[in-house]
């Protein structure tokens, strides 16, 4: 298994990357490689390019890891090196693929209440009890599966935020988005993602939204982590657990 984002940040680890160990390597692919892949994608709108570009992106840490200060997170400089170079290799293709998206309000009409409250409140997912569900991958399997058929912006937002666990700034930062756009996408992202594990597991449908009402102003609530999250997380925890009682050992004898 595999070490969390934050275990690849500590000192003695960055130093087996510097002296070259294959070992660590394989351990920084193995965490990150799918994460870069799905946010490449989302720039350049090609899979298989998206795959050359991250290819040529470990080349580069490969070759520049001895540069790396460590100002950021080890994963905000792999996604940066990778975004970089997905936008290059777009330009050069002239296969634009923007990421902003206006807000659609009609698109929530069904959802919510004037006044921002559910119109049917979702089914929880606490009994889904993700920490069970990492042992079989099930449920994370058709997370990532709808987190493919997303749009491109919706996608890489997730990904960073939800999936790689980056805070909004970052997010903004790497992805070139202002702070409402990216709540936006994330929003739009979480929600198509919900409506898809809905369906799977049989949440009846929806009722049509009533005729609307004057706009009240918008109670400000703290936001709920989402199911990506919370099974990001889980999967990251249980993975730093594993490597840790291993001892950093490679993935091969390391795999449960």
């Amino acid at each position: 298994m595999l070490p969390s984002r934050t275990e690849f940040d500590d000192p003695s680890f960055l130093e087996r990357l510097r002296k070259g160990d294959a070992d660590a390597y394989r351990l920084l692919i193995r965490r990150f490689h799918g994460s870069l892949v799905g946010v490449a994608a989302a720039i350049i709108g090609s899979h298989a390019q998206a795959e050359e570009v991250v290819q040529d992106a470990w080349l580069a840490v490969f070759s520049g890891i001895g540069r790396f200060e460590g100002r950021s997170a080890l994963g905000t400089w792999l996604f940066s090196i990778v975004l970089n170079r997905a936008r290059t290799r777009r330009g050069r293709e002239m296969r634009l693929v923007p990421l902003p998206e206006e807000y659609d309000p009609s698109a929530d009409a069904f959802r919510f209440q004037p006044d921002g409250h559910w119109i049917d409140a979702p089914r929880p997912w606490d009994d889904l009890d993700p920490e069970r569900v990492v042992g079989g991958m099930q449920l994370w399997a058709h997370v990532q599966a709808a987190i493919e058929r997303l749009p491109a912006g919706q996608k890489a937002v997730i990904i960073l935020r939800d999936v790689e666990g980056q805070d909004a700034e970052t997010a903004c930062t790497l992805l070139g988005l202002t702070p409402e756009n990216q709540r936006v996408l994330l929003h739009r992202a979480r929600m198509r993602v919900r409506d898809a594990i809905d369906t799977l597991i049989g949440t009846p449908a929806r009722r049509a939204a009533p005729a609307p009402a004057p706009a009240k102003p918008l109670a400000a609530a703290p936001p709920r982590p989402g199911i990506v999250e919370r099974l990001a997380r889980a999967l990251r925890a249980a993975a730093a657990a594993l490597a840790q009682a291993a001892g950093w050992a490679p993935p091969d004898s390391a795999a449960a």
